[in-house]
């Protein structure tokens, strides 16, 4: 069986854009390959979270992704930084990895860009990391999106690389995966983009049933059509796709009608798609909560994780050692 490796930074709640776009697949995947599942928090590092917000953050994902529907005994969930052959691996790495290149990646030079008082060796050994996250497990596949598809050029060369140096045919080269025909964009309530936590246009699975209503119903619109069966605009496209996702095709297909027929009612549709998402997150933000309550609970799944991750990374760190030329 195929073995799949993902990780998501601990930087807050998940919203209805992370799970349409990876967790819902994530659930699929664990019943088709062999899937472990990390929480980066040594990748936070690069933007100084207190101690605090690393705990706090670390075991907030870490309820939402049980609460979504990950398995542990499927696929374990684990912290990276209980992980420590890791590091080690990312050491080695970094010995082979040039500033050139690590300067040339897309991500770093516009973290530069934004945050030039903040442009530290995290930021620019990102890639690194990521590929000692990945290539510790030997990984077959790592789900990533569009915007990371560079760091996974950036491993496959670290992997050619190590093979070439040391004459051996020891890493494989992981490939991505891409769920585009299952993952969807979801858009934000501001009218253009996709739902994002910088951007402010979130829903977030653990948002209360008035939360969910008050951003509902501030979504962005417009005057309303002035032609009929007129293509909808971007702020308008947006809350039909939220409508699609979560609200049954009759409910869908009605304001879709009343739209090209330009009898729609900004208020009602909004109404409607506030219960509607709340119906959605209502079972997932009580198993949150549940999760949330039963610390005990959480910390038996990240320690029996870390474990089982800690076995996979340390036996190919052996191997590395043996390779470089260091004990074993």
């Amino acid at each position: 069986m195929e073995k799949v490796i993902s990780g998501i930074r601990p930087t807050g709640n998940l919203h209805l854009g992370n799970y349409f776009g990876a967790v819902k697949s994530f659930v699929t995947m664990q019943n088709e390959y062999d899937c472990m599942f990390f929480i980066a928090d040594w990748h936070s590092l690069t933007t100084h979270p207190t101690p605090e917000n690393i705990r706090q953050s670390v075991r907030t994902i870490l309820s939402e992704y049980l609460a979504c529907g990950i398995d542990p005994e499927k696929a374990p969930i684990y912290v990276q930084s209980d992980v420590k052959p890791v590091l080690e691996l990312y050491l080695y790495l970094n010995m082979n990895a040039y500033l050139g290149e690590l300067e040339r990646v897309t991500s770093f030079k516009e973290k530069a860009r934004t945050q030039p008082d903040n442009v530290n060796a995290g930021l620019l050994t990102y890639p690194t990391l990521m590929a000692a996250d990945v290539l510790a497990h030997k990984a077959d596949k790592v789900p990533v999106g569009k915007d990371q598809e560079q760091n996974m050029e950036m491993m496959r060369l670290f992997a050619r690389r190590f093979n070439r140096i040391y004459n051996v045919d020891f890493f494989k080269e992981p490939q991505s995966y891409h769920f585009y025909k299952d993952a969807v964009k979801v858009p934000g309530l501001d009218g253009s983009g996709k739902m994002g936590k910088s951007n402010g246009n979130c829903i977030y699975l653990c948002d209360d049933e008035a939360t969910i209503r008050k951003k509902v119903m501030k979504a962005v619109t417009d005057s309303g059509p002035t032609q009929l069966n007129q293509e909808k605009p971007e702020v308008i496209q947006n809350l039909f796709t939220l409508l699609e996702l979560v609200s049954t095709k009759d409910t869908y297909d009605y304001f879709n009608d009343q739209y090209n027929q330009m009898t729609v009612r900004y208020g009602d549709l909004k109404k409607q798609l506030a219960a509607d998402i709340n119906a959605f997150c209502a079972p997932i933000r009580e198993r949150i909560l549940e999760y949330q309550s039963n610390e005990d609970y959480i910390l038996r799944v990240a320690k029996q994780g870390a474990e089982r991750a800690s076995e996979s990374a340390e036996k190919t760190l052996r191997e590395v050692r043996q390779i470089i030329g260091f004990r074993a």
